[in-house]
């Protein structure tokens, strides 16, 4: 399974605290068979709202890619196929970070780890079993 981690819960990695959104998305981001993968767009959003006082990270910015890295978590650029990618499905939030997840996750044929409630709904989002 081939999953992509929306801000809030890479956010929850790098904090240590996966818990926090229960123990299905726990159990499925430490699995052998899944592939973990955080987009440049969440690092992005988590860069701006860090810069601005919205969010306080546990680590520098800097040093958080190669913590993912290390926790055995891809990133994921943004090109032009993802930039360009209509959605088959439209969702209900106007907000350019979570529509570039969602063109990332159907260009690359991942599934979105979410727990914003205007995207849990999306047929590109991750569903626990």
């Amino acid at each position: 399974m081939r999953l992509l981690l929306d801000s809030h819960v890479a956010v929850a990695v790098i904090h240590r605290e996966l818990l926090r959104y229960g123990r299905s998305i726990h159990r499925v981001l430490l699995s052998d068979e899944t592939e973990r993968v955080v987009s440049a767009a969440s690092l992005w959003e988590m860069a701006i709202k860090n810069r601005v006082g919205k969010l306080e990270l546990q680590i520098p910015l800097a040093e958080i890619p190669d913590y993912l890295i290390s926790t055995g978590i891809e990133l994921l650029d943004i090109n032009h196929r993802h930039a360009l990618a209509e959605l088959h499905t439209v969702p209900s939030t106007r907000d350019p970070f979570d529509r570039m997840l969602l063109a990332q996750c159907q260009v690359e044929g991942l599934q979105l780890v979410t727990v914003d409630r205007a995207l849990i709904a999306h047929p590109l989002a991750w569903r626990a079993p």
